[in-house]
């Protein structure tokens, strides 16, 4: 059995989520934190393992409640065929909008938040327990890497290298391989942070409950190069935001891709169809592939397509329209270049979803070049899901922030190399409100 292995650092720790460059030179501890060191002397709050304290803890009230950061609260949630100890955590804000999540592949099990009623509901597809993750074939709501999305054939060259990976989707590789981080138990720590009240930064929406999952891929796992030391923050604040921060190290050249696999429907996961959903995505261009779901290498413009999202359109009103790419994969599943991405790191909008009987809105904000758009085409027949939920093709939407599908073997793309001395970082926070 694997023990417990979360713990608890002051809220300073929290300066580790960054919104910067994708590969920079590595800072040290404390170049990293000296320019935030004052702030935090007021800014942080945190008071030894959370883990410990939700047993002899009461929850905020009243005034505490509505003016102090998010909650963070853990438990088992089950033991893997390996023997390892799963721990579920539950961040939950002062609207109410609760996230939970785990340990094990990093699953986001359930995102709870208001409707323009203020009534709350989960917006995740997902399942009852941690027997049926394990089982999964579908990556739902899971840290992706090391490499998000399909590489050709499984094959990259780096250095002069060929690199030979498994083979998990027919003859490709996929999101990873065969174990990839969906399937890894990560260590933990947990950071709560936020104003003390009064003070002149207890502004609207400050506060945040984080979770910080870390492991190291050791060299050769599932083929690739490189000891990669990964850290993913995912973290919710009280401006109803879900952020995650990825991070990564490496000794040897390799390639790094990291997402997060959530399928979202905005009235509810149990509410069926998401092609009534209205979206706008910041692309005016996607990239087409091939009968295996390849990119071809080709960046084609959106226009007069069905993949033209740059207006709010329905998920629904083309997506049977007699298309060439939307019959290869079945509907969407296509990854879109953002418009607005620099290069830099900086956070810019990619798209907002929209349901109109709930009125829930959903932003997307990424620092990544991409975004896979999945109608969950490949959900055969019906799959059940958590609180007796049933779903079918299209009962959920993927928006996968990413660099771009097979970049180690497409020149045109935005590189994924990642080499000795870099850091790769990349940003995405969904955010959440009602009209």
């Amino acid at each position: 059995m694997t023990p417990h292995r979360s713990r608890c650092f002051c809220a300073a720790i929290g300066a580790r989520f960054r919104m910067n460059a994708p590969s920079t030179p590595i800072l040290s501890p404390f170049q990293r934190v000296q320019p935030l060191a004052m702030a935090l002397v007021f800014l942080a709050a945190c008071g030894g393992d959370r883990d410990a304290q939700r047993h002899s803890d009461p929850a905020p009230k009243g005034e505490a409640a509505m003016r102090g950061p998010p909650t963070l609260t853990s438990e088992p949630w089950g033991v893997t065929a390996e023997g390892d100890t799963v721990t579920l955590y539950t961040l939950r804000n002062r609207d109410g909008m609760t996230v939970q999540l785990s340990d094990w592949g990093g699953i986001v099990t359930r995102v709870s938040v208001p409707d323009r009623d203020g009534n709350l509901d989960d917006v995740v597809l997902g399942y009852d327990s941690l027997a049926d993750y394990l089982a999964d074939t579908a990556y739902v709501g899971a840290i992706v890497g090391r490499y998000a999305n399909r590489i050709g054939h499984g094959r990259l060259e780096l250095d002069g290298a060929v690199m030979e990976l498994p083979l998990n989707q027919g003859p490709h590789h996929l999101h990873g391989g065969v174990r990839g981080f969906d399937r890894r138990l990560w260590d933990t720590f947990t950071t709560v942070s936020g104003p003390i009240p009064g003070s002149p930064f207890d502004v609207p929406g400050a506060g945040r409950a984080s979770v910080v999952l870390s492991r190291v891929s050791e060299a050769g796992e599932e083929g690739y190069p490189g000891r990669l030391e990964t850290t993913v923050t995912i973290s919710l604040t009280n401006a109803n935001e879900l952020k995650f921060g990825y991070e990564a190290t490496t000794d040897a050249t390799t390639v790094v891709n990291l997402t997060h696999h959530d399928y979202w429907n905005l009235a509810g996961h149990d509410s069926g169809s998401v092609l009534g959903h209205e979206l706008m995505l910041r692309a005016s261009r996607f990239a087409p592939v091939d009968r295996e779901m390849i990119p071809t290498g080709e960046i084609r413009h959106v226009e007069n397509t069905p993949f033209d999202f740059r207006t709010p359109e329905t998920i629904g009103a083309r997506i049977d329209d007699e298309d060439e790419q939307l019959r290869i994969a079945g509907g969407y599943d296509h990854n879109f270049v953002l418009d607005d991405w620099t290069g830099d790191g900086a956070l810019k909008v990619a798209a907002r979803v929209r349901d109109p009987e709930s009125g829930r809105v959903m932003e997307v904000l990424t620092s990544a070049p991409g975004i896979q758009l999945y109608s969950a085409n490949f959900f055969a027949g019906s799959i059940p899901g958590k609180d007796g939920a049933t779903y079918r093709a299209r009962s959920g939407l993927c928006l996968e922030t990413q660099h771009f599908p097979d970049s180690p073997n497409q020149e045109d793309f935005p590189s994924t190399l990642l080499r000795p001395g870099e850091q790769y970082r990349s940003s995405t926070v969904f955010r959440f409100r009602t009209d």
